[in-house]
Order: structure tokens, then sequence, then C-alpha cells
């Protein structure tokens, strides 16, 4: 019988924590300490792996995590050719969320995934075009009070608050959420790797 391979979330996300536990895994968490605002590139999508690479890199090369396979994710909105992260405080979410009312931006979501036990990684990105709804003034002031948008990128997220100013999306929801279950498997299966093989053992 194959032993059980151990999987590391190189990421402090309770939204892809909880995403990986619904869908079947039970991930070790190790948070990277990588510096985000250090981290540049051309375009948001580019960007957004650029910070997955990095998170993944530097918790795969820690001792704990010697055979383990790791998972790093990065997600930032594509708003007019601008990567938009976290905001700095409320004042930014609010301005964030009245720019983006009545529009659309693409969620750009990195992904790398470390086989420790190789040595080898891979890496993409997936995107999601979000379209946004048109929340009034006072709804924009009643979530930005709520706290949430801070924690999030892009100022929202589709399994809280502000999932009611959200009209519809294209594309992956996981994804949105900050992990996209479709090509986390594509990647896993370039590293020879089943994502079944990652599975927690049913109780």
């Amino acid at each position: 019988m194959t032993a059980q391979r151990r999987l590391i979330l190189a990421s402090q996300s309770p939204a892809r924590l909880g995403l990986l536990r619904q869908s079947g895994f039970a991930p070790e968490v190790i948070v990277s300490g990588v510096d985000e605002d250090a981290v540049t590139a051309p375009t948001p999508a580019e960007l957004a792996l650029a910070l997955a690479e990095a998170k993944a890199s530097v918790v795969a090369a820690r001792p704990e995590a010697q055979g383990a396979v790791v998972i790093g994710c990065d997600s930032v909105l594509d708003l007019d050719g601008e990567a938009l992260g976290k905001p700095a405080d409320a004042e930014e979410a609010t301005a964030r969320w009245k720019a983006m009312r009545g529009r659309a931006g693409t969620l750009q979501t990195g992904h790398c995934v470390y086989d420790t036990a190789s040595g080898r990684y891979a890496s993409g990105t997936a995107s999601t075009v979000v379209r946004f709804g048109e929340p009034s003034d006072a709804e924009v002031a009643a979530y930005v009070a709520t706290g949430e948008p801070l924690h999030v990128a892009g100022a929202f997220t589709l399994d809280g608050f502000s999932a009611p100013f959200i009209d519809g999306i294209d594309g992956d929801h996981g994804n949105v959420i900050g992990l996209s279950l479709p090509l986390l498997r594509r990647l896993l299966s370039q590293l020879g790797v089943g994502i079944t093989e990652l599975w927690a053992p049913v109780k």
C-alpha cells in the first residue's frame, strides 16, 4: 500500500484551506513569510504567478516540508491592467468598490506546486472574469465596515458578505475563492502525482 503523501498549503488564507478540506484534502499550513511588496512583474497575471512561485519555493526549501507536496497560491484582480491585491485600509477599499461597481475585472490566481520528493515544480495561472453589481454608497460603506474586504484580493469574495454584490462570473468559481482545483490537478499531473494520492483517508 502506498504511503499517504503529505500536502502543505503555503498560504494563511482560510478560504483556500476551506476549499481544499471540502474537496477531500487535509493539508498542513506553513506560511511562507514572503514580502509580497518586494515582488514585481509586468502584468497582473505574471505578478500572481511570481508570488505563488515565491511562496511555494520558500516553504518547499524548509526541512519540515521534506517529502511533501507544497501548494503556493496568490490572487490579484486585474482591473484595466492594474493589479489589485488586498486594500491597505477602509478608505482604499471604499474607493476600490466605487471604481469596480457595474464593471468587470479578471481575477488572476497564480498556482505553484512543488514535489519536494523529486525537487520538481509546475506552475500556472487561472483566470476568471468577475462581473460586479452596483451596490449603493450605503451598501459599500456597510460592507467595508465588516472588515472583510481588507483581507481578500480585490476587496471582495464570493463566499462572504460581498456575494450579493457580484452579478456573475465567467470561469472557475474556486479560482475566485483562491484556488483552482482543475488547474491544481493538471499541475500535479505534470509532476507525475495523481490528485487522488493526496486525498485524506476516509474515516
